[in-house]
């Protein structure tokens, strides 16, 4: 588990980077989350492990050059199952890796540690230290992008869990007779409020009666595979009664997860995030009357729900607060040793 970190830090400096399958999203960031520099680079998963392992350098390299940065810590958030002894990535479903020695290879290189962190869960330790969870012991966060995922504080802990895969709540069970999820379970979260479930659920309707789905159509130029989330959104701007449609399940679905993790883990906080909540930002108070209704009372008599503050710095300024702690666990355990 993760506990919040103290006061002292040994290490001033952090570059947090948010490791996707399209871009590197690179942050220069001290102790107090503050951005000083920032530095992106396109990436392709499909040039291979190599051709991004060369980028991460590339872009370390760039920004301590550029800041004459001596002593620093790089933290990477990045979308899969990590060993959290070794820092092996087991999978990476967005980069198709398997068992990459990410963090072996680039400390050799630049010759500072590195630490990787799931992506979602730097994203929650961005905002329980810098964000809308500051000051408080127990949130849950919850990012609703192309999937969902998430990030639990406890008492005053991020929770990990015996694998290093707690929070996986995109893939917590909403409907046991809805769609398969790309997990091969059926009716997960992210299989029913997803931005690749509202897409697909779109699209669907769309294929049966384009005249229904007519104002989608012509946003996405006539093809249906183009149709997108983001397309459902600008018809819904539009008053398109099948996106107000979709929007409504969309709302229904995330109301019902929302119970479920109010109800499972008691946080004082319930933070929202990722580019579907930033896309409907009407949905947060939707979401706020559901979750009050449907909820276990004793769970939201003092619930706050909460749209995340650093929207896309969470990710960078996450990882760096996963190196500053994990530099300083490790400085401290060395010193017990000693």
């Amino acid at each position: 588990m993760i506990k919040k970190p103290g006061k002292k830090q040994h290490v001033k400096w952090a570059i947090g980077i948010d490791l996707g399958g399209t871009k590197i999203e690179a942050a220069l960031i001290d102790t107090h989350g503050k951005i000083h520099d920032r530095y992106r680079i396109a990436t392709k998963s499909a040039s291979g492990y190599k051709a991004i392992l060369k980028h991460l350098i590339t872009t370390v390299t760039i920004i301590s050059t550029k800041n004459k940065l001596k002593d620093y810590v790089v933290g990477i958030g990045v979308a899969g199952q990590i060993t959290k002894e070794t820092g092996v990535i087991k999978y990476s479903p967005n980069l198709n890796w398997h068992n990459v020695t990410l963090k072996q290879d680039l400390s050799k290189v630049i010759k500072h540690p590195v630490y990787i962190c799931n992506d979602v869960r730097a994203a929650t330790l961005g905002e329980w230290n810098f964000g809308s969870g500051k000051g408080c012991d127990d949130l849950v966060c919850v990012f609703v992008g192309t999937g969902i995922g998430g990030g639990i504080v406890s008492g005053g802990q991020l929770l990990e869990g015996s694998n290093n895969t707690a929070g996986e709540i995109g893939h917590m069970t909403i409907d046991v007779h809805g769609p398969k999820c790309h997990c091969n379970n059926t009716g997960c979260f992210e299989a029913l409020a997803g931005g690749w479930a509202i897409a697909r659920d779109a699209q669907s309707i769309v294929l049966k009666n384009k005249s229904e789905g007519k104002t989608l159509l012509h946003i996405a130029n006539g093809k249906t595979n183009n149709i997108t989330a983001k397309t459902v959104y600008q018809g819904f701007k539009q008053h398109d009664p099948l996106s107000k449609e979709l929007v409504d399940t969309l709302k229904k679905n995330l109301v019902a997860g929302g119970v479920s993790i109010v109800n499972s883990f008691g946080p004082r906080i319930l933070i929202l995030g990722g580019g579907i909540i930033e896309g409907f930002p009407m949905l947060i108070p939707a979401i706020k009357k559901g979750i009050k209704k449907n909820a276990l009372g004793a769970a939201t008599s003092s619930l706050k729900i909460v749209p995340a503050k650093l929207h896309n710095d969470s990710g960078a300024i996450g990882a760096a607060s996963f190196a500053f702690h994990e530099i300083q666990h490790h400085k401290k355990a060395a010193t017990k040793k000693s």
